[in-house]
């Protein structure tokens, strides 16, 4: 892996990361999924349209419209609307670290329903990760975190996860950045549905919400995914996904710089466990 890569790599585990103080600063003066519809509707007409001006097209394969689909209602609409809705009540650095637990629940399942085997020190990393969640999600639950949106969180990456493995291989074919652009089209169409059903509609126009909107829009979710698609380009899906080792660490630093967040002892001994646990998973499944 080449010094370019690791700091494309840092870079993507950064943005993404960022995403979850973004968020908490929408939900304050915007209701959560009036808010996440309009981020999907400009990022997915953006993406859409620099995919057409790159040369590519929307006739994509069936695995692609499966792929399509099932992401853009599972982790546009289920994961990222439950977790605007939980953020609501929860801090940003809570939310940053149980999302960043999805890596270890897609070794476990694969392991569980899929019959794919993990070396040792892999075993050893699932098991550490999912104590560090537990060990932080023991310290929140003990200092008061309202349960609902611990509960909204944990659906929404269990959603995310089920997802990924349903689709896995799917976004193959070329056509990456439209199939990404149509995901999130998905997943404002889904989102407006439930806006109408479920929600209030409610914007309270600020300076921090229009620069945390266009920043959710743009940073996270289309640079981050343009960057992405350079990493699986230049190192492969595997190697590239050994960043998301750094998410929950950059999560909490940028929900304390940002938000002012605190952190307590056990929470600095979970991110540091589940921060070491992912990375064992993902250099496990590298040398698979």
């Amino acid at each position: 892996m080449d010094l370019r890569a690791i700091g494309m790599g840092l870079l993507f585990a950064l943005m993404w990361s960022s995403a979850f103080s973004s968020a908490r600063i929408i939900v304050a003066d915007a209701s959560p999924l009036l808010a996440l519809s309009a981020r999907y509707l400009l990022s997915g007409l953006v993406g859409v349209g620099i995919a057409l001006m790159l040369g590519q097209h929307w006739r994509l394969t069936a695995a692609q419209w499966r792929a399509t689909i099932v992401f853009g209602v599972a982790q546009n609409a289920i994961y990222l609307g439950l977790f605007f809705v939980a953020m609501q009540t929860i801090e940003a650095s809570l939310a940053a670290i149980i999302a960043s637990a999805m890596p270890l629940l897609v070794a476990f399942f694969s392991f569980l329903f899929l019959g794919e085997r993990l070396r040792p020190v892999g075993v050893l990393g699932l098991l550490a990760g999912l104590a560090g969640v537990g060990l932080i999600m023991g310290a929140r639950l003990t200092a008061g975190v309202e349960p609902m949106g611990l509960m909204l969180c944990i659906l929404g990456v269990l959603a995310l996860a089920t997802a990924t493995l349903m689709v896995r291989g799917a976004t193959s074919g070329g056509n990456a950045l439209m199939v990404v652009g149509l995901q999130m089209l998905v997943g404002c169409a889904v989102l407006s549905v439930a806006t109408a059903l479920f929600e209030t509609p409610m914007v309270n126009p600020t300076w921090p919400l229009l620069w945390a909107f266009l920043y959710t829009c743009f940073v996270p979710g289309l640079a981050a995914t343009a960057i992405w698609f350079w990493l699986v380009g230049r190192i492969g899906a595997t190697r590239a996904a050994t960043f998301h080792f750094l998410n929950p660490f950059f999560g909490v630093l940028i929900a304390a710089l940002l938000l002012g967040e605190t952190l307590g002892p056990r929470d600095v001994a979970g991110v540091i466990i589940i921060t070491l646990g992912i990375l064992a998973v993902q250099l496990s499944r590298q040398r698979t």
